[in-house]
């Protein structure tokens, strides 16, 4: 498999024992070693669902998405324009920038196939409320990073940044989300995500 495909399918895979137990609360690295391989087994339970996009970001959406904080997501993404913004815009921008997510996730199903992810020692304490669960994948060419900002909510703990080789996704889409709304505003940045969302072009 091509680099380039690893580097898609990342945030998708997981699978490796997790290190620590989090006192009465799942372990964050069970966390996402549990939900990836759920999604994952379902998938691959099913090979018909490959050509079915709309199934697809249906098990992405109900089975992966609930773990991650998109509001802090969202607001970490769009950076100090998302206090300009109103609270209508605030939740459209989230709504969007979910909708490019779990399209993203979705894609990236069809072409999962003999990956390996295994987890780094766990560098937390029980007490911490944010941790980085790191990992490799494995599979043609050199071991891909992958690591997973989370935070622990009420909820439970909640994904809020991924780092693929050394590049967080919220720093990324950060500096996209600016050049766009500098030239459309804030509005013209919802517009851009319904569009990426429906796979439209922006």
């Amino acid at each position: 498999m091509q680099r380039r495909h690893l580097l898609k399918l990342l945030p998708l895979c997981a699978a490796a024992t997790p290190w620590m137990a989090w006192a009465n609360d799942e372990a964050p690295d069970a966390l996402v070693k549990r939900v990836s391989t759920d999604v994952l087994n379902t998938f691959k339970a099913d090979p018909s669902l490959a050509n079915d996009m709309g199934r697809i970001m249906g098990i992405v959406d109900s089975k992966l998405m609930p773990h991650v904080n998109f509001n802090r997501m969202t607001a970490s993404a769009v950076g100090r324009h998302w206090r300009q913004a109103t609270p209508e815009q605030q939740a459209q921008l989230q709504e969007g920038f979910k909708a490019l997510l779990v399209r993203t996730y979705a894609g990236a199903l069809t072409e999962v196939k003999n990956l390996t992810v295994v987890f780094k020692p766990l560098r937390a304490q029980a007490t911490d409320t944010e941790v980085v669960v790191r990992s490799e994948v494995r599979g043609r060419g050199e071991p891909i990073q992958l690591d997973y900002r989370l935070e622990k909510t009420p909820q439970g703990w909640k994904i809020y940044d991924l780092n693929v080789l050394g590049v967080w996704l919220v720093e990324t889409y950060r500096g996209q989300f600016a050049q766009e709304i500098t030239a459309k505003g804030i509005d013209g940045l919802i517009t851009t995500l319904r569009n990426r969302s429906a796979g439209r072009p922006g």
